[in-house]
C-alpha cells in the first residue's frame, strides 16, 4: 500500500521561485515546473523534489487547490478524500498517492507523473473506438473498480476524462477526490456543481441516496457505450432533460448504432446501464465478463489474419 506521508507545518509554505530552471514555485519540499491541468476547484502541476538538477525528468504531479482556494472547505475536503482513498487501495490501474501535506495551507497530493493522454482527448481525435480497444481500456477500468470494491470504496465520478492511457495503452483511473467509503450518504447539491452528471446513474440523480459499487457500474457503462458507439446514450444541454434521460429515458439502441458490435458486448453494456442497480453486474463480475470478450476479440482478430 503506497505511504501517505504528511509534511510537517514548517514543510507546508508556498514559496514563489525564480524562474531558473523553468521553477514557477516551491511547495514545502517540492518544485513547481509548470501548471498542466485543474478544474473550479484544484490545480495539477509536474513537480520534482527540491534540489533536483534540471535535466533530470519531472517524475511526479501535485495537486493543489487553486489559488483562491487554499482555506475552501471543499476543496480541502475532496484532497483529504483523495488521500483517505489512497491508503486504502493500491494497484496498478488506480492512481497512486504517494505523499500529501493535509494539516494547514497549502494542502497538496503528490501522485507518480504520468505520460499518454485521456481517453476523452483521445475519443475527441477519434471515435468510436475498435471493440478490441474499447473492450481492453474498459477492462482495465473495471479491475480498477474491483479493486476500489474489496478496499470497500467508491470511485463516485467514473468518465473519459478521468481515465489515463499510456503510450502502450496501460489505462489509469484517476480522480479519487469524490471516493467514498461504500455506504457513505451523498448529496445531489454538491454532486451537480463537483461531478459529471451526463456519466451519473441514475439512482444517484435524486436529492439523496446511498452509494453503490454497480453506480460506477453504469458510468463505466457509459464511458463503454461512449467509445463503441462514438455518443453519449443520454445528452441534453438541459440538467433537469438531462436527469429525466437517465432515470425514465428508453436506452437508444446500441446495435442500431454500431450493428458491427457483437451481440454479447451490447447485452453487457445493456445491463451495465440497466436503471435498477441490481441488474447491473458487480465489478467483480463485469472484469470477468469482459476479460473473456477481449479474448474472443483477439482471437477473431488473430484468425481473421490468416
Amino acid at each position: 500500500m503506497p505511504q501517505v506521508i504528511v509534511a510537517s507545518p514548517s514543510e507546508s509554505r508556498l514559496v514563489r521561485a525564480g524562474q531558473s530552471g523553468g521553477r514557477i514555485a516551491r511547495v514545502g519540499p517540492w518544485e513547481l515546473l509548470r501548471l498542466v491541468g485543474g478544474g473550479s476547484l484544484s490545480q495539477v502541476y509536474q513537480a520534482s523534489p527540491a534540489g533536483t538538477p534540471p535535466e533530470r525528468p519531472a517524475a511526479y504531479a501535485l495537486k493543489m487547490p487553486g489559488p483562491a482556494r487554499q482555506d475552501d472547505a471543499a476543496a480541502v475536503a475532496l484532497l483529504r478524500q483523495e488521500a483517505a482513498a489512497g491508503r486504502a487501495v493500491n494497484h496498478p490501474h488506480v492512481v497512486a498517492i504517494l505523499s500529501a501535506s493535509l494539516g494547514q495551507p497549502p494542502y497538496y497530493l503528490v501522485m507518480p507523473w504520468l505520460e499518454g493522454a485521456t481517453l476523452q482527448q483521445r475519443l475527441d481525435q477519434d471515435r468510436p473506438l475498435d471493440v478490441r480497444t474499447a473492450l481492453w481500456i474498459a477492462r482495465q477500468v473495471a479491475s480498477a473498480l474491483d479493486a476500489l470494491t474489496r478496499a470497500l470504496w467508491i470511485h463516485g465520478d467514473v468518465k473519459p476524462s478521468n481515465v489515463f492511457l499510456s503510450p502502450d495503452g496501460h489505462a489509469t483511473l484517476l480522480d479519487l477526490g469524490f471516493a467514498r467509503p461504500i455506504g457513505a450518504a451523498h448529496c445531489l447539491a454538491d454532486r451537480c456543481v463537483l461531478g459529471t452528471p451526463s456519466y451519473m446513474a441514475p439512482e444517484l440523480l435524486t436529492s439523496a441516496s446511498t452509494a453503490d459499487i454497480r453506480s460506477d457500474v453504469y458510468s463505466l457503462g457509459v464511458v463503454l457505450y461512449e467509445m463503441l458507439a462514438g455518443r453519449l446514450p443520454f445528452d441534453a444541454a438541459d440538467l433537469g432533460a438531462l436527469v429525466s434521460q437517465h432515470r425514465q429515458g428508453s436506452l437508444p439502441r446500441l446495435e442500431k448504432l454500431a450493428p458491427w458490435l457483437p451481440a454479447d458486448v451490447v447485452r453487457l453494456v445493456s445491463r451495465m446501464l440497466a436503471k435498477d442497480l441490481l441488474r447491473r453486474p458487480s465489478p467483480a463480475e463485469l472484469l470477468r465478463q469482459l476479460t473473456a470478450m477481449e479474448i474472443a476479440a483477439l482471437a477473431e482478430a488473430v484468425d481473421g489474419g490468416k
